[in-house]
Order: C-alpha cells, then sequence, then structure tokens
C-alpha cells in the first residue's frame, strides 16, 4: 500500500513538472557512455525547458526478453529495468519525440520493413502509430557499438553499406527524420519550442530569425556578425534577407566561411 502510495505521489510531481515544460523527449541510446558525447546538448534542451528521458540499452538481450519492461523514474532521469514497469510499446506515449542518436543495419532493417523483435524497432513502430516525431542522427557508421569493441571495425563493406543507405530512405519515407548528431538538440528546440524564446531569445527575436518552416530568416534592417553567434545552421543552408538589407563586410565573411546562401525577399513575405 506504502509502494501504490509512493508511486501516485511521483506520478503526480511528474504530471505537474510536465506541465511546466515545452515538451518531453526520450533518447535512446546503444550504452551507458554512449550519452557522454551528448552533455552540452542536454544544457540546450534544459535551457530551453524541454525534459528528456535517457534509456539505456546495456545487456539488451537478456534484460529485454527476460521482462520486456522498462520504467520511467522522471524528467532527465534514467530509465531501467523494474518488474512493475511499462512495455516498450507503451514508452512512446510519455513523450512528444523519440530520439535515437545512432541506429544500427539490423534495427534500421526492421524499422523500415515494419518488423519488431527489438528494443528500438519496438519503440519506434509505436511512436509511428502514436503520430510521435523520431529524430535519427544520420552519422553514423550502421554498426553497434557493441560490435565495433569487439570486431575492431569502424564501417560497413560496401554492399552493406548500400542496403543500410537504401533502408534509411525508407525510414524518410515512412516519416522518420535525420540530422548529424551534434544537432540533435537544436532540431528538438525548433519542433517543441514553436517560437517561445531560446536560449536566452526572448520571443521576438526568436520569431524574427525562425520562419514557420524553420527558414534561416532575418528581418532587420542591417545584418552583422552578431548574429551568427546564438545561431545553429548547416553547410549550403539560405537565408531570407528583406529586399534592401544591407550585409555588414564581416557578416560576409561569415556567410562565405560557412557556406551560406542568401536571398533576398519582399518585406510582406
Amino acid at each position: 500500500m506504502v509502494e501504490s502510495v509512493v508511486r501516485e505521489v511521483i506520478q503526480s510531481i511528474k504530471a505537474q513538472r510536465e506541465k511546466e515544460n515545452n515538451g518531453k523527449v526520450l533518447f535512446v541510446f546503444c550504452d551507458s557512455s554512449a550519452h557522454e558525447l551528448f552533455t552540452d546538448q542536454f544544457i540546450k534542451l534544459k535551457n530551453a525547458n524541454i525534459a528528456f528521458d535517457t534509456l539505456f540499452l546495456d545487456g539488451e538481450t537478456s534484460s529485454w526478453i527476460g521482462l520486456q519492461q522498462v520504467e520511467s523514474s522522471g524528467a532527465s532521469n534514467v530509465i531501467a529495468a523494474d518488474e512493475y514497469a511499462p512495455s516498450a510499446m507503451e514508452l512512446p506515449k510519455g513523450y512528444d519525440g523519440i530520439i535515437i542518436p545512432e541506429i544500427d543495419l539490423d534495427n534500421a532493417a526492421r524499422v523500415a520493413t515494419g518488423l519488431k523483435g527489438s528494443i528500438k524497432s519496438e519503440i519506434i513502430f509505436s511512436a509511428s502509430l502514436l503520430q510521435k516525431f523520431i529524430l535519427v542522427g544520420e552519422d553514423v557508421p550502421g554498426i553497434k557499438r557493441s560490435d565495433r569493441r569487439c570486431l575492431k571495425a569502424i564501417s560497413l563493406p560496401v554492399p552493406y553499406r548500400k542496403l543500410f543507405d537504401e533502408y534509411v530512405k525508407q525510414m524518410n519515407e515512412l516519416g522518420i527524420s535525420f540530422s548529424p548528431q551534434k544537432d540533435l538538440a537544436d532540431v528538438i528546440i525548433k519542433k517543441l519550442c514553436k517560437g517561445l524564446g531560446v536560449n536566452g531569445q526572448n520571443k521576438q527575436d526568436y520569431l524574427e530569425n525562425h520562419s514557420k518552416d524553420n527558414r534561416l530568416s532575418y528581418t532587420k534592417k542591417l545584418l552583422t556578425a552578431d548574429w551568427f553567434e546564438s545561431k545553429s545552421y548547416r553547410p549550403n543552408d539560405t537565408i531570407y534577407l528583406p529586399k534592401g538589407t544591407i550585409i555588414s563586410p564581416l557578416a560576409k565573411d561569415l556567410l562565405k566561411a560557412n557556406k551560406l546562401n542568401v536571398l533576398f525577399v519582399k518585406k510582406d513575405g
């Protein structure tokens, strides 16, 4: 009875926290050391008031097949095996999005062909049915971390690589998004914040610099180098400027150095 009361209290606290957040996502990592490279991205999410849980798949086969259950201990905490926990199919219910920083050939094949049978494939299948957004790291070798350590191999042979790339295309067609691992937090923020202030920006600044389709846009009369400091962008992205906007010499140099294209548009859109 005490355990039931405690669980109910914890759930009510979690529910209240979720109301105060801009959203909540689940990171699914291969093992308990894979998250270390994402510390800065977690800071970005916290600053944007986005909650997240982390699921580590250490000992995936023995623990998962034996229990078929996992549990979240709360926002920004680790998910662990537990006899009272929901199944993998139920996990996406509590999140706005599922983040898979690294996917391998086996799981990509299962997802692309609609098969389950692994933790990642079941979570992705469930999230797709629930119409939650799914974000996967695109710059991955397609081999499990444990297999890389065991076989001392860091890349797939050419035939397998072609097969992996084909599965990625099919996953894209299923509505699954791909992004470089270093940009995952930025993509999550864009998807969940929807114009709210992020990373110190007020609402007006955020709206000025992010259009509805997440294009890079700018509405002021002078584009200076300061704009580049708080923005996330990739080579070959396009920045949309109102006609007549003046670009400072240093800003021109940064546009060229970052391989950003410039397109001038009418002020009314």
